[in-house]
């Protein structure tokens, strides 16, 4: 199956039934199954007619998640061109990288990209097009300006709708396969530049097949759509997914709106990162606790009105959160579960279109792991320890083809016909997956003795006053061999300024150095002696992260005069 072949069945068989409610000026708008088919036609014949976009050919994304960002994509990949999101929030320099790696002829972007896309036009040589999606009241000179033509999308459909309704329209002309490359997917560059996984239609049909299979969808369901859909996580979760089960789709305005567009459109599923799961967990604290009466019900355990109105405040029909993108401590699932809510992980990459695990949603969630492996995936552990523990791979028809012009990389990940996925971990009797680190991030110190960054750093992110930090091996001078583990830490000023309020002592920033040290013992004492952290390091401000949240390793290096 394609992405297309999953939407004309969908809209065949829904016809009005809502696909997607959105907002505009305060105002939520619906747009149903036929009438997005309509416009991805309508899509597809200005590609092909206007910008000369042909089957193979890519096509860059870049803007904030809207109904024509997924009319833009399916109006790609429904004639056999290939989609290259492009997360805006990447600098310059990278945007320019994925454009010109890619090779994109055609960029569809949000006018408020305008001046970012001039300056990147010199860079990009293959770019021949640039639509700009909401142009209403924007001062744009449209038309050729050098190489690149720029053309407003509204004008664009309005030009081709007639052809695009005709018996000789491009959408007829053009059909792609299940095993034709859908897209370009650039990794998120936790370990360097990005590279872009090429995955197939049938990639991301595949993982929704297994995600069907996992989760019992229902007709009257409604995903609540949060996360950027330049990414793995969302596009095929809370976009793929949903079209082809044929369910409904909200989008929320933006981050600041989301408790609002909750209440206001009932969703059933919503799919997060932990760091907005962590938020969402601190304001339902921060809401008990700020109310006397529902502060006492609580500590008694009488927890059922408070449940019942939790409840209410997220729609009234909420049934399951997901957290994905990157690990979630299980702490924050278990309050959310005991707050009314049934939360559960899930575990996957880009290169896997991207789910390979989720912890069953009808069955309480085993701690640490982060899911059963998917129907229709298989995972496997390579060169495992006395322990169990190794390389995790995974095969199955949501595995990528490999990574665009870099073969290397591409050898690199594949043995044996099975994808490493970078992850070290195990799996038990019951195909639950348990991840304890990454195979890059890996220290090995001088006895021998592995030590998994990940561990290190969720024990001493218990810490009240530490916001965040980053495990780092290092050597000492004469030491060539064998790895000691030092720390990087980022303080919380929040917690830090009320302990200063309750003290009534200003704390320099000797002393919070001192603070935040002693802090990292102190959590360390939990951790086996080799385990714990010899460099101690204060960064004061929070550190760069990908688009999901992980923490970019490969920018920090312990250096030689911490404690």
């Amino acid at each position: 199956m394609t992405l297309r072949d999953t939407l004309e069945q969908s809209a065949e068989r829904l016809g009005d039934k809502t696909l997607l409610r959105y907002k505009r000026k305060g105002e939520w708008h619906e747009m149903g199954y036929a009438e997005f088919l309509a416009k991805v036609r309508n899509a597809s014949e200005f590609l092909v007619s206007i910008c000369k976009v042909r089957p193979g050919d890519r096509v860059a994304l870049m803007g904030a998640n809207s109904p024509e960002w997924c009319i833009a994509h399916y109006g790609i990949t429904s004639i056999g061109a290939i989609a290259v999101p492009t997360d805006s929030k990447l600098r310059e320099q990278e945007i320019s990288h994925v454009l010109s790696d890619s090779g994109a002829i055609v960029l569809v972007a949000d006018i408020k990209f305008y001046s970012t896309v001039k300056d990147l036009e010199s860079s990009c040589p293959a770019l021949r097009h640039v639509v700009l999606i909401d142009n209403r009241d924007a001062p744009i000179d449209f038309g050729r300006q050098h190489h690149v033509k720029y053309h407003d999308f509204d004008k664009l459909m309005e030009a081709t709708a007639s052809a695009a309704a005709g018996p000789s329209a491009a959408y007829l002309k053009y059909r792609p396969a299940d095993t034709d490359i859908a897209a370009f997917l650039y990794t998120s560059g936790t370990t360097g530049r990005q590279k872009g996984a090429m995955l197939t239609h049938g990639n991301f049909t595949s993982n929704f097949e297994s995600l069907r299979d996992a989760i019992e969808i229902r007709p009257d369901d409604n995903f609540l759509l949060i996360l950027p859909l330049h990414h793995a996580f969302a596009f095929t979760t809370t976009l793929v997914t949903p079209i082809a089960a044929g369910i409904e789709i909200s989008f929320v305005e933006s981050l600041r709106t989301i408790s609002e567009n909750i209440r206001e459109t009932h969703p059933t599923i919503l799919l997060a990162v932990p760091l907005l799961l962590e938020k969402i967990r601190d304001k339902i604290l921060a809401n008990i606790h700020s109310n006397k009466i529902a502060a006492s019900l609580w500590r008694l355990g009488i927890r059922g009105p408070i449940r019942k109105q939790i409840a209410e405040n997220f729609g009234g029909r909420i049934r399951l959160i997901v957290s994905g993108g990157a690990p979630i401590d299980s702490q924050i699932l278990h309050q959310l579960e005991d707050f009314g809510l049934r939360a559960r992980e899930g575990y996957g990459l880009t290169e896997c279109a991207p789910v390979l695990t989720l912890n069953p949603y009808d069955q309480p969630f085993r701690p640490r792991s982060c899911g059963k492996v998917l129907p229709h995936v298989e995972m496997t552990v390579l060169d495992p320890n006395e322990e169990g523990v190794g390389l995790l791979a995974a095969k199955g028809g949501n595995i990528m083809k490999g990574y665009y012009n870099n073969n290397a990389a591409t050898a690199e990940t594949f043995r044996d016909g099975w994808f490493l996925t970078g992850d070290l971990g195990y799996i038990d009797d019951d195909n639950f997956v348990f991840i304890t680190g990454r195979k890059k991030s890996l220290i090995v110190n001088r006895e021998g003795k592995n030590i998994y960054p990940e561990e290190v750093e969720n024990q001493i992110n218990r810490s009240p006053f530490i916001l965040e930090c980053v495990v780092l091996g290092y050597h000492e001078p004469g030491e060539p061999v064998g790895e000691h583990v030092g720390i990087i830490v980022a303080p919380n000023e929040e917690a830090i300024a009320a302990h200063e309020k309750a003290t009534r002592k200003k704390l320099s920033e000797d002393e919070i150095r001192d603070l935040l040290r002693a802090e990292v013992r102190k959590q360390a004492q939990e951790l086996a002696e080799f385990k714990r952290p010899r460099r101690i390091q204060v960064r004061w401000e929070e550190f760069n992260k990908t688009s999901t949240g992980k923490i970019k390793r490969y920018l920090y290096a312990m250096n030689e005069t911490s404690l």
